[in-house]
């Protein structure tokens, strides 16, 4: 039997703020379809508000160019240590995930900063793969944002 829990990783340098990076992500996740929108088309609160954790916030957004949406239930966020968790409790995504959770950090690193995207899953089955397409849009957001505030 193979393996169906998982974690994939991304860390890699952001030139730009990470006080706004962690910003954008925590308390105006709503703006991200302006700065990236061929990738997020829309965020909205559907119970509490932005930047409060209990929030459960709705995203579309677009994955190898099909429309997909999500609803995630904010876990933490941590405005000192700049973490945040997010958990998937309805969408696209769970079609093949039993579980899926996304963590966002950002740590200070000389005159940059690294963010790292940690995807812990659970598939539903063994015939899925791994979510490397979804790690993908979050990289390709991460450098929409990066480019946005680089550019102000």
């Amino acid at each position: 039997m193979g393996k169906l829990k998982g974690k994939l990783i991304a860390e890699f340098e952001l030139r730009s703020s990470g006080d706004l990076f962690h910003e954008m992500f925590s308390r105006k996740p709503h703006q991200i379809k302006h700065v990236s929108p061929q990738h997020v088309q829309g965020c909205e609160v559907h119970k509490g508000q932005f930047g409060t954790p209990g929030s459960i916030i709705f995203w579309n957004y677009a994955l190898e160019g099909k429309p997909c949406v999500a609803k995630q239930i904010v876990e933490a966020i941590d405005a000192v240590n700049k973490t945040i968790i997010l958990n998937v409790i309805e969408g696209d995504v769970l079609k093949e995930y039993k579980t899926f959770k996304v963590t966002i950090d950002i740590k200070p690193e000389g005159h940059t900063n690294l963010v790292k995207w940690t995807l812990d899953y659970e598939k539903l089955h063994e015939g899925i793969g791994e979510p490397i397409k979804i790690l993908d849009l979050m990289i390709k957001i991460t450098k929409d944002i990066e480019a946005n505030h680089l550019k102000a």
